[in-house]
């Protein structure tokens, strides 16, 4: 078994970026492929083509490893090939590989225009489970004209990472999962992640379509768990004495349960969460099953960003000026995809509301479905003809703790942040 040093990074987004430039900074030689003109180019003047966290640094660390191209046939001699596309929900809630196989067809044929067998693609974008083996693997066969597990070999390889966390994330991750198609690509794909990891991590390998249906159902069970802390949240908010807090405190304690995501807050957001639980949904509709765990989850959490708008608007008139605090779905990110700040916005402007929002990172130049607001440079920056009837902390951002707000505004904190709430 020759083992995975030369690695071909297809999407240079925020997690292909990532993954190349922490192969890179770990010794691997990588080569980071895109369509985009300007994300090849900064990544060779050594800058990061997207914002996050420890990025710009770890492409420096790496640099004399990394480059990047949008040429394919330049990864044609590669050990490996990752994939990380845009992954697009359809109307039905299943995963589109429109994008998937855009990027792997050119690559297919260059691998074997080369000759390059022993190859291993790798995807590492989310798809539905089936995909790798119904359409990912026979178009390879097709493409290439080889057998897969024989002339090359094909894994899934999805990461479980949070945006604004990524570098560690890839690093020190708690399992890494590898569906594979034969045993010997799964044992290569292995050895690379011994070299890779700064921890050391359980590698759990299967099926592809296996871990097709395990990446999934891991985000399934985290977001059932953070919609039961806010069913939790909204039946103790109907006792005068009840405070959900210490009640989550100590259910954490129990091993059963665990404290991970057992925290009072809102909704859950973002690209990943909310799609794969209703992907959930989708695979066992698909095969004549249900999936009232996961449906239930995702009523549990519209029905989360639907009280807290309703508890807001119960303090205001239409007129009234409204803060809030925090639009991104999570800190340490300018993702506002199904956020909670963003439902809220959009709530209070149809019922006439001015809104003020704020947000560390989110701005309308990274994230263009805030332009439509009044975005403040520092939530203590008010206009002057500003006098905020109401105050909502949306994502808990660690500096909103101490951030003096308007005298007199009625405060919602659902994340305990802060005393005055």
């Amino acid at each position: 078994m020759r083992p995975l040093n030369k690695i071909a990074v297809f999407g240079l987004g925020k997690l292909g970026a990532c993954i190349a430039a922490t192969l890179a900074a770990r010794g691997f030689q990588v080569l980071g492929v895109d369509i985009d003109p300007e994300k090849v180019r900064r990544i060779n003047a050594g800058e990061a083509p997207v914002e996050e966290p420890l990025l710009a640094e770890t492409i420096r660390k790496g640099r004399g490893c990394l480059r990047a191209t949008s040429d394919v046939n330049e990864a044609r001699d590669t050990d490996a090939s990752c994939y990380i596309p845009p992954s697009p929900s359809l109307l039905d809630g299943s995963f589109s590989t429109e994008f998937l196989l855009r990027a792997m067809q050119p690559m297919a044929r260059a691998v074997r225009a080369a000759g390059n067998q022993g190859h291993i693609f790798v995807v590492n974008s989310t798809t539905t489970p089936g995909s790798m083996r119904g359409v990912i693997l026979p178009m390879l066969e097709h493409e290439t004209g080889w057998t897969c597990g024989r002339e090359f070999g094909l894994c899934y390889n999805p990461e479980f990472i949070a945006l604004g966390d990524v570098v560690r994330g890839l690093l020190e991750p708690d399992m890494v999962l590898i569906g594979e198609s034969d045993a010997n690509s799964g044992q290569r794909l292995a050895d690379l992640y011994q070299r890779y990891n700064t921890n050391h991590p359980h590698v759990a390998r299967m099926s592809l379509t296996s871990a097709e249906l395990t990446k999934i159902s891991v985000n399934s069970f985290i977001t059932m768990k953070i919609s039961f802390t806010n069913q939790l949240r909204l039946i103790a908010g109907k006792f005068p004495d009840a405070n959900i807090h210490d009640m989550l405190a100590a259910i954490g304690c129990d091993s059963r349960i665990g404290s991970k995501y057992l925290r009072a807050g809102l909704s859950f957001g973002g690209p990943c969460f909310p799609r794969d639980n209703r992907l959930v949904s989708y695979v066992a509709r698909r095969h004549g099953l249900e999936a009232p765990l996961a449906e239930a989850t995702d009523r549990v959490n519209e029905a989360t960003k639907h009280a807290l708008a309703e508890q807001v608007a119960a303090l205001v008139q239409p007129g009234d000026t409204v803060l809030l605090l925090g639009m991104a779905y999570r800190p340490h990110t300018y993702i506002v995809e199904e956020s909670a700040g963003l439902y809220l916005a959009h709530h209070l402007k149809q019922r006439g509301c001015r809104v003020l929002v704020h947000d560390y990172q989110a701005k309308p130049e990274n994230s263009p479905s805030l332009i439509e607001f009044e975005n403040l440079d520092s939530p203590e920056a008010l206009p002057k003809d500003a006098r905020p009837k109401a105050v909502a902390l949306c994502c808990p951002w660690p500096q909103y703790r101490d951030v003096v707000l308007p005298t007199g505004a009625q405060v919602i904190d659902p994340w305990g942040l802060r005393r005055d709430a």
